[in-house]
């Protein structure tokens, strides 16, 4: 089971950065949002702990460590502003210069 998490994983990373270094800027975004779900089941599974009992019950024995879960919540809050973000931008040069090629964009060179 580790090793099919570690293979989707860097599948993910992979598939995300390929799509993030393409000229068009709207596969661009669907890259950032494909990284980021990566780095939040990346997170999610390094701290993947087969607990007893749940993380916020008080019963005793081995609970499961609520850490990553609170880093992952943390990590899907920042790229859901980051891919807000992304989008407005992608919408301001898309009505600005009628393309979402980068290459037909003028004036960000300078």
């Amino acid at each position: 089971m580790e090793l099919l998490t570690a293979l989707t994983v860097g599948f993910l990373f992979a598939v995300g950065i390929f799509q993030m270094l393409r000229r068009n800027i709207i596969r661009s975004a669907i890259g950032l949002v494909i990284l980021a779900n990566a780095v939040n089941l990346f997170l999610l599974s390094t701290g993947a702990y087969d607990g007893l009992a749940a993380a916020y019950t008080t019963s005793t024995g081995q609970r499961s460590d609520a850490l990553p879960q609170a880093l992952v919540l943390t990590a899907i809050v920042i790229s859901m502003g980051g891919t807000a973000l992304v989008l407005s931008m992608l919408y301001i040069i898309s009505s600005r210069y009628k393309t979402a090629d980068m290459d037909e964009v003028r004036g960000l060179k300078n």
